[in-house]
């Protein structure tokens, strides 16, 4: 994250450029949903993401003072919620042969591995009042086949849901190797659409089939674990876009997770990763060799006085109620 040195504001990690603008201006208003109020019905212009478009999004950037944030503690139980992987179907399989990075901890660096992980996770676009935007995301084994997690921030923020969502799997600068995903409908935990609680930082999105397929069937789907604990070996994926990075490349952090002892209740991890980062996965039980894990929270933000770490919001109760809405759709 482009972090500014002001020790009184949290900057989330969706965030880099034209931050003045952003939070200055703020989105424009969103259509009236007919759905419950921590879902929306998406709106999607055929033909609106272009290459030229998809390198011209900028990371969203947001910052918000301590005093401000809503935090609520995380309800959590003895046992986890485990969901496994899904593998991509055979006709849809594409090979990415290239050895797995083995370097742990790592900051933040490019995957040069290959595996599940290359396909699963991709960019995320969305038009945020009169603006476009990046953040990214993960295809995550669901009942429907077609669901894909990221941040709150990344599909409502300050009242609005953002529009024109889709998902780009293993994003190439501008290209899409396995098409865009448009968004019928997004959806955040109930806390995140009622309050932006900071704790419950978490979307979803569920995309329509492409070509007579549905995404698991074409990228897969990693697992999910929901009540996993805190403290663990853990992998960050994302698409940054803000210096040193381009929103080229699939960037990872590996670390030991510590929980925050500041403001929320998230996991914490030693990351580097810059603004369009935000709703990438974090995995815990990460195999570098298949690129397979249980994914256990996504990119969410970091504080401008505590460089090169990021937070994650802790995937419990609250989570996994936003999770069966969205997979059940």
């Amino acid at each position: 994250m482009n972090r500014h040195r002001t020790a009184a504001s949290v900057l989330l990690a969706a965030g880099a450029l034209i931050a003045g603008a952003l939070t200055a201006a703020g989105p424009a208003a969103a259509a009236p949903s007919s759905d419950t109020p921590a879902s929306f019905k998406q709106q999607h212009t055929q033909g609106f993401w272009t290459a030229e478009r998809m390198r011209g999004a900028t990371p969203l950037d947001v910052t918000a003072a301590p005093g401000a944030l809503r935090t609520t503690a995380p309800a959590t139980v003895a046992s986890p919620t485990r969901i496994p992987p899904t593998a991509a179907s055979s006709a849809s399989a594409g090979g990415s042969a290239a050895a797995a990075p083995t370097a742990f901890p790592q900051a933040g660096g490019a995957w040069t591995g290959g595996g599940a992980v290359v396909k699963t996770s991709g960019r995320v676009f969305f038009t945020m009042g009169d603006r476009t935007a990046s953040c990214s995301g993960d295809s995550i084994t669901s009942a429907n086949g077609s669901t894909v997690i990221t941040a709150g921030h990344c599909v409502k923020y300050q009242g609005a849901w953002h529009t024109n969502w889709v998902f780009v799997p293993a994003y190439n600068n501008g290209n899409a190797p396995y098409g865009q995903w448009s968004a019928t409908k997004t959806l955040a935990t109930d806390q995140w659409a009622a309050s932006e609680d900071m704790n419950m930082d978490v979307g979803l999105a569920v995309v329509a089939p492409l070509n007579g397929q549905k995404l698991s069937q074409v990228v897969g789907a990693q697992g999910i674990v929901f009540n996993g604990g805190y403290s663990k070996k853990m992998y960050s994926f994302g698409f940054p876009a803000a210096a040193p990075y381009d929103g080229t490349k699939l960037v990872y952090c590996s670390g030991n997770s510590g929980k925050d002892f500041l403001l929320t209740k998230d996991h914490g991890l030693g990351c580097n990763m810059t603004g369009g980062s935000s709703g990438g996965p974090w995995f815990q039980d990460f195999n570098e060799a298949t690129g397979l894990g249980s994914q256990v929270s996504v990119n969410s933000f970091g504080y401008n006085f505590l460089p090169n770490r990021m937070f994650g919001p802790y995937f419990g109760n609250e989570a996994k109620a936003a999770y069966d809405k969205a997979q059940t759709s």
